[in-house]
């Protein structure tokens, strides 16, 4: 089920910035705490990956994507709340895909379905979680069953 679009539809470049530290010593309480934080600022994606630093220490590899409109905000919020005495970041250009929303009514309510598009054809297709998890929690169902009937609708549109 590919979509026109329009005749103007171009991907999406936006220049992003990419910060990372090394964290030897920090709860993952707070780890936690900082990625809300990061993400109220403004942080487009963060993650952790687990690493090994000096002296065989178990560490954390903190990484982030933002604008570079915030991103003295972040660089605030890392120094604050974690235990790193530096970081580093650097530009990066992420190609995002076009977007198209498309909204399915199912026996439970309404879902958006989120389309990637690349050169106008659509590529992926994915509900979006959150319209999914309240209906699975407000009704008492499985998530996977709300996914099946969201398909089931999309595919009959």
């Amino acid at each position: 089920m590919d979509k026109k679009l329009p005749p103007n539809h171009e991907h999406i470049d936006n220049e992003m910035i990419k910060l990372e530290v090394n964290l030897d010593n920090m709860s993952g309480e707070w780890l936690g705490f900082c990625m809300d934080l990061l993400f109220e600022a403004g942080a487009n994606d963060v993650y952790y990956t687990p690493i090994y630093m000096k002296k065989n220490r178990p560490a954390v590899l903190l990484q982030l994507l933002c604008s570079k409109s915030n991103l003295d905000k972040i660089k605030e919020i890392l120094f604050r709340e974690t235990t790193t005495l530096g970081l580093r970041y650097y530009p990066l250009t992420v190609h995002r895909l076009e977007r198209i929303f498309t909204e399915v009514i199912t026996k439970w309510g309404k879902v958006t379905v989120k389309e990637g598009i690349f050169e106008g054809k659509s590529v992926q297709k994915s509900p979006e979680y959150e319209d999914c998890r309240q209906i699975a929690e407000k009704y008492g169902i499985p998530l996977k069953k709300v996914y099946e009937e969201v398909w089931k609708e999309y595919h009959k549109q």
